[in-house]
């Protein structure tokens, strides 16, 4: 055996392993669900016109935030209807979600900047799985900025392992799932207006800890969809539009 697999061995256990108890996981019949994504695109992009008539915008500034491993890409079709409803959704432009690095808030920070400066306004973020963490922790770093933020299908609540992303995570970013780069309370709700989205059918995040506790969250709204749906789907779009007008209630 090569001098170097025992250290090998001790990389890949380190990120692998689940710890002393496995916590619960989401069905993997609803993991597969997510095979659907391609088809719940084509229903959005099919039915563009009449989701954006379904939501009512009111001009507000929306900063898109992907989840791990997606691009601004993957948020298209949601940024687009959210526009043609009336809003101003923006990427977040920092490319491919590769996980947290410690200048992320920074460079969050960066970004809400430069939307502000056409209007001054607080700007509203949505983040997608992953991206509602960064969402959630930058509305605590810079909350007068921040009008609101909306979570879909966002891991804040409960073990950090009880879903079926956490060892990709670990593998992409380079440390450990509860040792993330920057200052990260989960479960403490921003000083700023906050809406869970989360779904029974999520089948990557166990819904609990994305629909999350009274006082992790403003409030939780149910959505029928899988969790790559949440960006996709007509159904997530529909729900980041509910969100959006609860916010403005």
């Amino acid at each position: 055996m090569p001098p170097y697999a025992d250290s090998i061995a001790s990389f890949w256990k380190g990120r692998l392993a689940a710890g002393p108890r496995a916590p619960q996981l989401p069905s993997i019949q609803h993991l597969l669900a997510n095979a659907s994504m391609p088809f719940d695109l084509a229903r959005s992009r099919a039915q563009a016109d009449l989701l954006a008539k379904a939501i009512r915008g009111d001009g507000r500034q929306i900063l898109l935030i992907p989840g791990l491993m997606a691009s601004e890409q993957r948020m298209e079709a949601l940024r687009g209807i959210l526009e043609a409803a009336g809003f101003r959704a923006h990427g977040w432009g920092m490319g491919r979600n590769l996980g947290p690095r410690p200048d992320s808030l920074e460079k969050i920070d960066r970004r809400v900047d430069e939307i502000r400066r056409q209007s001054g306004e607080p700007v509203t973020l949505v983040g997608w799985s992953l991206g509602g963490l960064f969402a959630r922790e930058y509305a605590k770093y810079a909350s007068t900025k921040v009008g609101g933020v909306v979570t879909m299908g966002t891991p804040f609540s409960g073990d950090v392992r009880a879903n079926h992303a956490w060892r990709l995570y670990q593998l992409v970013s380079g440390h450990a799932v509860d040792c993330p780069p920057f200052a990260c309370t989960r479960e403490v709700k921003p000083p700023v207006p906050t809406v869970a989205l989360w779904s029974r059918r999520d089948g990557v995040i166990l819904p609990e800890c994305a629909k999350g506790r009274a006082g992790e969250r403003d409030r939780a709204i149910e959505v029928d969809c899988t969790h790559m749906g949440f960006a996709v789907a007509p159904e997530g779009i529909l729900a980041v539009g509910k969100a959006m007008e609860a916010m403005a209630n």
